[in-house]
């Protein structure tokens, strides 16, 4: 079997990140370098004639995303040192045309990137006898974020071109293997490498993959599975970082210190310390499930404690909020459950059953419905709206990776503000 390419993306800001990150691909594997668009809008041609003074015989490919003025975008890459330039495939024929005409001209090859196509594969066939060198499965990373697959495209378009197949978007080393065994030619790795703290473990570990495609990656998850997944990897600040800095709760911490939940909302209104509702919803929430309760903000009597806590931690709820206050924590702190709240007091309510069940409520400045989801940590509470739980789980997720990045270079004795270049990013 040829050996696949393993092309690494540099869609990074910075040009002195980007060539520390490539050189530590290419020393775990890594066979061509991108220089990614946002590399490419922050930088200009300077960074790929950077990329090729530091890798003289690497391949390097220049994503410039053309769209119009095929040839002069072609020669731009072309003359600074790009082995590859990188066209939108629903660019008009005109400008494929131009911009393989310039190819030649040149001696370098165009890939075709199928971001956003409506019929990926007719324009792939279309793309091939145009003249195009190569086509990308690719699926955009907010497309991402809502689930499409870019080994679903791969697979749909694959016993329908003769060129060589390149795959992008979201690609680690469980689906790499994937792409290997549905046919890529070239698989495109971004995040999973230059976001990780150890770049050249991840790149020998997805080249290990790609190594040996029979080795499947696991069974998928039910989408909720892989949201809570997902959830638990991540913080309650990089949520909020996902979210644009929306979804937290105020005046909410965590009562028993360091403790993570993460469940759909059970949400609960009552009033000053009336407990009968907050219990009954024990009954009604299902395992891992959070019980979101209004009680006014209430901090003066208690409608939670103890032995409300117990009945969770034996049914298997995920955790509790309160918009108010919460008693007999030291019998709940040793019981380690996620319980956060407004304040600590003594005095109970008593229960009137005033309020409902699973109806919209407020709670800590955030608007809950059930079926929300709801995250946890000592950080803080967030509120997920259901319908972008997947998506901002994703982001989530990515967040994560690239401060795990920085964190490292920090570690090497950098500091956040040489990192984020915060200087040169300063609004004017």
């Amino acid at each position: 079997m040829k050996k696949v390419i393993l092309q690494v993306a540099l869609d990074l800001l910075e040009l002195k990140r980007a060539l520390q990150i490539a050189q530590e691909a290419v020393d775990g594997g890594a066979d061509w370098i991108e220089v990614g668009t946002p590399l490419i809008k922050s930088e200009g041609m300077s960074a790929v004639r950077s990329m090729r003074e530091r890798f003289p015989g690497l391949v390097i490919v220049a994503d410039m995303k053309i769209a119009d003025t095929g040839t002069l975008e072609v020669e731009m890459a072309a003359k600074a040192g790009a082995n590859i330039v990188c066209i939108l495939a629903d660019a008009d024929d005109a400008v494929i045309e131009e911009a393989v005409r310039a190819a030649r001209l040149y001696g370098i090859r165009l890939m075709a990137d199928l971001i956003n196509v409506r019929d990926p594969v007719s324009r792939a066939c279309l793309l091939e006898s145009l003249g195009v060198d190569l086509i990308c499965a690719h699926v955009g990373i907010d497309q991402q974020m809502t689930g499409r697959n870019s080994i679903d495209l791969l697979t749909a378009i694959s016993d329908n071109v003769h060129i060589p197949l390149a795959v992008a978007g979201g690609i680690d080393a469980g689906s790499a293997g994937d792409a290997v065994r549905y046919g890529a030619d070239i698989i495109i790795v971004g995040g999973n490498i230059v976001r990780s703290a150890d770049v050249t473990g991840s790149t020998k570990k997805i080249r290990a993959s790609m190594d040996n495609p029979s080795i499947k990656s696991n069974e998928r998850q039910t989408t909720d599975e892989e949201i809570r997944s997902l959830f638990m990897q991540v913080s309650a600040p990089n949520i909020t970082d996902a979210m644009h800095r929306k979804g937290a709760m105020t005046g909410i911490f965590s009562i028993c210190g360091n403790v993570k939940m993460v469940g759909r909302a059970v949400t609960v209104q009552t009033i000053a310390g009336d407990w009968a509702k907050p219990v009954e919803a024990i009954d009604v929430a299902t395992k891992e499930d959070v019980i979101v309760i209004n009680n006014d903000g209430c901090t003066h009597v208690a409608p939670w404690g103890e032995l409300a806590t117990w009945s969770c931690v034996k049914k298997g709820i995920s955790g509790v909020v309160i918009d108010g206050a919460v008693r007999d924590v030291d019998d709940i702190r040793a019981m380690k459950f996620p319980l956060f709240a407004k304040a600590i007091v003594p005095n109970a309510g008593e229960p009137k059953g005033f309020g409902e069940i699973n109806a919209e409520i407020q709670c800590a400045g955030q608007y809950v419905c059930p079926g929300d989801w709801i995250v946890g940590d000592e950080s803080g509470v967030v509120v997920i709206p259901a319908k972008r739980a997947y998506e901002i789980a994703r982001r989530a997720l990515e967040v994560r990776k690239n401060e795990e990045r920085i964190r490292e270079e920090i570690r090497r004795g950098s500091t956040l503000s040489e990192v984020a270049e915060l200087i040169k990013w300063e609004k004017m």
